[in-house]
């Protein structure tokens, strides 16, 4: 094992893994078929948008003042009437039962009032279970409501002055990076961060863990073969098909989610290398450390898959976090990785901007690189 770094013997150690991958259809599907099924997956059952939330309708009413409201809710792309109780009770059955998850509730004197200029009480109903949709659902009643209420305050300076009034603020709306306010162009970045991670770290948990298990280490223990040779050998057909996986992960996110790149495609992929061999090597130590190769796959699923999904900020705003899982996050890579995709996709920002998540991912990378290859040697003496 002892000797200078011999690319040959290198070589050989990455043909022997690149055979062993091709032969092994289960290694083919982690490396190739898993990643494209979560992105399919995650990327279409995971979304912040609020559309066609079921509602329940009772008014008593029945004028064209409340009429009036009503189509507003029934146009609206945020709702959708599933139900138009006569009762109370039927109001709160619906709820119950989950066909409906708000009630609108129209009192008897809501058209005189509304025609006589006077204030009226509009009851909203909701299904409080699911507190997230809940609070959306009830900002986009609230101003389909305030909307109507300040028409009709407007028709009423109009009737008494003759002319509409000027309202004294006007507010210009205007999202950059993401017009339409989608949630795909949010979340796929970040999903593609989650699944190099997970898929990286799962890929190389299982080498050395292998070799000990099926008792080839032993013969490769017998070689000329140094420590550093038989890990990047180990790595280097894991980094090709990881590659391959991140070309893949990007075209599905361009073609399929329809998610823009706005930066550069050569810093894309050149920090995503950087990030990958960091995850890789992580499996690597991962493997070295392990007894068998269940063992390193559960821990890798663990170390990699929770913490990316959690704590990097791809669904839940780190700033909303406590004070203690804050700083935790400063640990996890994929916080790096997460904010540098979404700034290069959404906003086209590059080198000059990004430069603090890219040398943090290079650090992350050699880190992990230095404590496989050492922790290796260390298993082995």
């Amino acid at each position: 094992m002892s000797g200078a770094l011999n690319l040959r013997r290198l070589g050989a150690v990455a043909r022997k893994e690149f055979i062993h991958v091709l032969r092994d259809p289960r290694a083919l599907g982690i490396a190739i078929v898993l990643p494209m099924i979560m992105l399919m997956i995650f990327g279409y059952a995971l979304t912040t948008d609020l559309d066609r939330v079921p509602l329940a309708i009772w008014d008593q009413s029945r004028t064209p003042q409340s009429r009036e409201l009503v189509a507003r809710f029934e146009g609206s792309r945020y709702f959708s009437v599933m139900a138009r109780p006569g009762s109370y009770g039927e109001v709160e059955d619906s709820l119950a039962r989950g066909r409906t998850m708000m009630a609108v509730v129209l009192p008897v004197e809501f058209g005189r009032r509304v025609a006589s200029g006077r204030k009226v009480q509009v009851q909203v109903l909701t299904d409080g279970s699911d507190a997230n949709t809940t609070t959306l659902a009830l900002s986009y009643a609230d101003a389909i409501v305030r909307n109507y209420s300040q028409e009709l305050l407007v028709e009423k300076a109009r009737r008494l002055t003759g002319h509409p009034p000027a309202l004294p603020l006007d507010l210009r709306f205007r999202a950059w990076f993401n017009t339409d306010m989608e949630s795909r162009i949010f979340i796929v970045p970040g999903l593609i961060a989650v699944i190099m991670m997970l898929i990286a770290a799962l890929l190389t948990s299982l080498t050395v863990a292998r070799e000990w298990e099926t008792g080839t280490m032993e013969q490769l223990i017998s070689t000329p073969l140094r420590g550093s040779e038989l890990i990047l050998g180990k790595l280097a057909p894991y980094f090709a098909i990881g590659m391959v996986d991140m070309l893949l992960s990007v075209l599905a996110g361009r073609f399929l989610f329809d998610v823009p790149i706005r930066g550069s495609l050569l810093l894309l992929f050149g920090v995503s290398a950087v990030y990958l061999v960091g995850a890789l090597s992580l499996g690597i130590l991962i493997s070295a450390k392990a007894k068998s190769q269940l063992l390193a796959s559960q821990f890798a699923f663990v170390a990699t898959f929770l913490p990316a999904f959690l704590l990097s900020g791809f669904m839940f705003d780190i700033a909303n976090m406590p004070k203690a899982l804050q700083v935790v996050t400063y640990l996890i890579p994929a916080r790096y990785f997460v904010a540098f995709l979404r700034g290069l996709y959404l906003k086209g920002t590059g080198l000059a901007q990004l430069w603090p998540e890219c040398l943090l991912m290079v650090a992350f990378g050699a880190l992990m690189l230095l404590s496989a290859i050492r922790s290796f040697k260390k298993r082995l003496a």
